[in-house]
Formats: C-alpha cells, structure tokens, sequence
C-alpha cells in the first residue's frame, strides 16, 4: 500500500439495521479508487436504532466516493456528510481506538490496540471489530457473558451448546471455555460472520471441530443445518440476534432444546421482554432468569412434556426470515 502523509475518516448517521446489513463485499464499493475500512457504532444507548458509521480512507475521497458510501445507507440520503482530516496512521486501529475493553464476568474483550494488563484471574478473548458484530462492546453481548458465568459459577454443567447467529464467534468460545468438554456448535446465517469466527478461533487458540471442546462452525438460516440437527437436542442454546427473528425462531429454537435444557436470549429491549417471554412459553418454555436493564438477556428453561405433549424431533426447517443474522 503507498504511503500518505494524511488520513480521512467519513461519518454518517444510519441506522441500527443498517449497519448489521453492510456488505463489505458489496460490489457498488469496486467502483471505489479505494475500499474504505468501515466501524459502525451507537453514539448514545438511549436511542438504540440511531447508529453511526465511520469509514476510513487513507486519502481524500471525492464527491462521488462520498456519494456511493452515502447511498449504501439510505436513511442517511439527505445527511450532511462530515469528512475529517486527520494525521497518518493505520485507519483500521483506528477504528478500533474507541472500542474500549470489556470485562464481563470472568471475561474480558479486547482488541489488538490493547496495549493494558487484563484484570487478574480474568479470561481474556480478543476480538476485533472487522466485518462482523459481537465484540462485547454492546451490552447484549456483555450480558450474555455475565449471564454465562454466572451459570458456571453456580455450578451448571452443560455438554452440548449451540450458537445460533454467533457473529465474531465469542459467546461460543466463552461456553467452550466454561464447560471444556462440551460439544459446541456454532452457526450464523451470513458467511462473513463464521469466516471471521474463524479468524478469532486462530487468535484465541480456540479449538475448532466436532469433537467435545471443540467448536464446530457452519452457515446456516436459523437451525437449518444438517450439522445443527445431527447434533441436537442440546442442553444449552445461545441466540443474541434481536427481538423478531427470535420471537420467529421459537419453534426451531425449541424444538432442538433438550427438556430441561436451557436457553438464552438477547438482543432484545426491555419492551420487547414480554412478547419474546410469550412466544417461548407457548413453546413449552418458562423464564427462569433475567437481569434488569434496556437491553436484557433472558434465560429460559424446557419443561418436561409427557404422553401426546411430548414433542417429536427437529424437523430441519426454521421460520426466520432471510437477512435477520449475527451476534452483535
């Protein structure tokens, strides 16, 4: 790469949805003289759908470049764009400069600009921010750790988990980490989301495969995976996507939970707790657990079923929507 003497970073507002939906190999950003480094992020957690994204140019780009990045957010078409001059540097730490690190029960996230000691005693996972959601930085995914080690902490024992909508692949590694021997398996409807896991499982020395404390990784729309069935039931599923695919997911979801299994969710607000709660008591599901605050995590339990209530086997086909995808 040549180097310039300047850097450029172009910030526009967008939406929540719209940053998850950002396809870094979308073919509109070939027609660029050069392919930005793009973070998005929530400027303020009040507002949970305004999102911003930041897009990383190592020289200045021009109106059109600026118009293209525009139009890949459409609630940012009559935005007034904000294109900042800013000294040399690698624009791709600087994307990541205000991840700041994580500590969530035992765990704690960072990226490679860390340059800090962890916590004593704390288990450590880095994860950068790259193409796909879930680096422990929003509070769904913190959450869902604490929530974790507060499980293992009170003694729970699991020895088959699943993932659903992984993202960066973390919450997977952190239940590998707490119960060591268990299967884990891990999916995500977009293929970036399981490369990147891929990347993050390398950096962590995660271990990946089909073999109890490994992870075993797929793509995959909801639960169907010829992998995700052969494995189920499990005693243990994590889904951290957000409240409408998983109040469509509560059949599938349910169907691959052992009984008296137990189930996680977030990526829902707290509004939503009663709709999510609903769709998963109809499934023969109680909520056993959840904490307080805008962006709860809820932890269910199966009730056992008996005679004609007891439930046949997965049947491989899921209700979610195309598109609804990854941890974040």
């Amino acid at each position: 790469m040549a180097e310039h003497s300047e850097s450029w970073i172009l910030t526009l507002p967008c939406t929540r949805a719209e940053a998850e939906q950002l396809d870094h190999e979308d073919d509109r950003l070939w027609a660029l003289d050069e392919i930005p480094t793009f973070a998005a992020r929530e400027p303020d957690p009040a507002q949970p759908e305004a999102w911003e994204i930041s897009a990383y140019f190592s020289q200045k780009p021009n109106a059109a470049d600026v118009k293209l990045i525009q139009s890949l957010f459409p609630s940012a078409a009559k935005a007034r764009p904000h294109l900042e001059k800013v000294p040399a540097q690698d624009w791709v730490t600087m994307s990541q400069q205000g991840l700041e690190p994580v500590k969530a029960g035992r765990f704690f996230i960072h990226t490679s600009s860390f340059t800090g000691a962890p916590p004593k005693n704390a288990v450590t996972f880095q994860i950068e921010a790259s193409r796909a959601f879930g680096t422990g930085g929003h509070e769904t995914t913190s959450r869902c750790l604490a929530m974790l080690d507060k499980m293992a902490r009170t003694g729970q024992q699991f020895r088959n988990v699943a993932d659903i909508g992984t993202g960066t692949g973390l919450l997977a590694f952190a239940a590998r980490h707490l119960w060591p021997i268990a299967a884990v398996t891990a999916s995500d409807i977009d293929p970036v989301s399981i490369e990147i896991s891929e990347e993050n499982a390398q950096i962590n020395a995660v271990a990946l495969g089909q073999l109890p404390g490994q992870v075993a990784l797929c793509v995959a729309s909801g639960t169907d995976h010829d992998l995700i069935q052969r494995r189920a039931p499990y005693d243990l599923i994590i889904a951290n996507i957000l409240a409408g695919p998983l109040i469509e997911l509560a059949p599938a979801l349910s169907a691959i939970l052992a009984e008296g299994g137990t189930l996680i969710l977030a990526g829902l607000l707290d509004r939503q707790v009663e709709a999510v709660r609903a769709a998963y008591w109809r499934q023969g599901l109680r909520l056993a657990d959840h904490d307080v605050g805008e962006w709860p995590c809820l932890r269910f339990i199966k009730r056992p079923r008996y005679g004609w209530r007891r439930p046949h086997r997965a049947n491989k086909r899921t209700s979610q929507p195309p598109g609804d995808f990854g941890t974040w």
